[in-house]
């Protein structure tokens, strides 16, 4: 596990994620957030419709990239994704947890040639709940699911792991201080228990009807996901639809700062401490 993660400071802790369709509409949003914004998540529907480039002219112009593929495959393909990812200058890449260990130790290994690159295992989608579980046979609830693929991806030797902001406080005190912990479905504004609205972050979703236009049935506040131990939330539909983007990320960032030196793992990689 690389603990000497690039984005250290409190800004960096916030990430806003580029979830549209085509490359004008991210890139306008890259425009508008100027030198107010450094990390950008990137995910399957962009990817997929604007190519690579898009990730390597972000880096290029000095940005940090999470390239959101949870990826699930034999573990040589996984191990051939990850390389292009740390080839593009991604510095951070999710696999999926339930892929077992075999996918995610290959992923790390791959990922061993990229000294910037963090490997995430992706534990439960934001967008299932305990019966979506069931469905495809796992008894247990989403937290406990959670905490099995954490500490399963811990073994493994990823770097971190992403999962709901629900499960960020749980997550910290088994894992410690260093592991990296990236909760999408962070909303401001959101209390726990209460389905969000078309505002919600869009990011690492399932389908819609799980969580309103958001797709997030286990979301939170920025707030809470710092406090609870988060080292990086990831932002979407609240920065990208907002009157003024830049004053909205500005909010999240403030909840970053005062969380930074709080939190519990504070004094980690992913801390300004």
């Amino acid at each position: 596990m690389n603990t000497d993660f690039p984005c250290s400071d409190a800004d960096g802790r916030v990430i806003v994620a580029l979830d549209f369709a085509d490359r004008r509409s991210a890139e306008g949003l890259v425009e508008r957030l100027g030198a107010a914004c450094s990390s950008y998540k990137i995910g399957l529907e962009l990817l997929t419709s604007a190519g690579p480039g898009l990730a390597r002219d972000l880096v290029g112009r000095g940005n940090e990239v999470f390239l959101d593929l949870k990826l699930f495959e034999i573990p040589n393909s996984v191990a051939g994704a990850v390389r292009a990812a740390g080839a593009l200058g991604a510095s951070m890449v999710t696999v999926h947890g339930m892929g077992g260990t075999g996918i995610m130790a290959a992923a790390v290994d791959a990922a061993r040639e990229f000294p910037r690159l963090r490997v995430l295992a992706l534990t439960v989608v934001t967008s299932m709940t305990g019966s979506d579980l069931a469905d495809i046979g796992v008894a247990a609830d989403p937290g406990e699911q959670v905490l099995r693929l954490a500490r399963l991806a811990m073994r493994a030797g990823c770097d971190g792991v992403v999962a709901s902001p629900r499960e960020a406080g749980s997550l910290r005190a088994a894992l410690g201080p260093e592991p990296l912990i990236v909760t999408p479905g962070v909303t401001p504004g959101v209390t726990p228990g209460v389905t969000p609205g078309p505002v919600g972050a869009g990011t690492a979703g399932g389908a819609a009807a799980a969580g309103g236009a958001s797709g997030h049935a286990r979301p939170g506040t920025p707030e809470a996901a710092f406090a609870a131990g988060a080292s990086h939330v990831v932002v979407g539909r609240s920065v990208a639809r907002a009157a003024d983007p830049v004053a909205a990320l500005g909010q999240v960032r403030a909840a970053a700062r005062e969380a930074a030196g709080k939190a519990p793992g504070a004094r980690g990689p992913h801390s300004a401490g």
